[in-house]
């Protein structure tokens, strides 16, 4: 079964090349344009790894992060943040908002992949230390 990775992205550039890479390395693809959607569509579908845009229109993502932290049946799921805001500190604010994790943009097509499942691999690996 695929993993399903949701998308939170307004950028349609971003949004095509990082659903391209997903689609063709085997991961099923469900994207949100804002914040408020991206929320919706993660209680809903309850995806496998949340990749979050933080420039978001409406609420930004560091937001999008803390309300998603706050729905316990997503504990599990790693949110990552994939974001152009690369300045001393913006990886640590990412990570205090709740995401696990800190890509920078613009994303490299050689290593995107590999990235992302080191996020799923450290998720796999914390779900069984809670586990113990």
């Amino acid at each position: 079964m695929k993993k399903k990775v949701l998308v939170i992205e307004d950028n349609e550039q971003n949004l095509y090349l990082t659903t391209f890479l997903l689609e063709k390395n085997g991961f099923a693809v469900v994207s949100a344009k804002n914040g408020h959607e991206g929320i919706l569509a993660a209680n809903e579908i309850r995806p496998d790894m949340i990749l979050l845009d933080i420039q978001l229109p409406q609420i930004d993502g560091y937001t999008v992060a803390r309300r998603l932290r706050k729905n316990r049946e997503l504990d599990n799921v790693p949110v990552v943040a994939v974001t152009s805001y690369a300045m001393v500190g913006d990886r640590e604010r990412a990570l205090e908002s709740g995401c696990s994790g800190y890509i920078e943009k613009p994303i490299n097509p050689d290593t995107f992949i590999s990235e992302v499942k080191k996020y799923f691999k450290e998720a796999v690996e914390k779900k069984g230390e809670d586990k113990k």
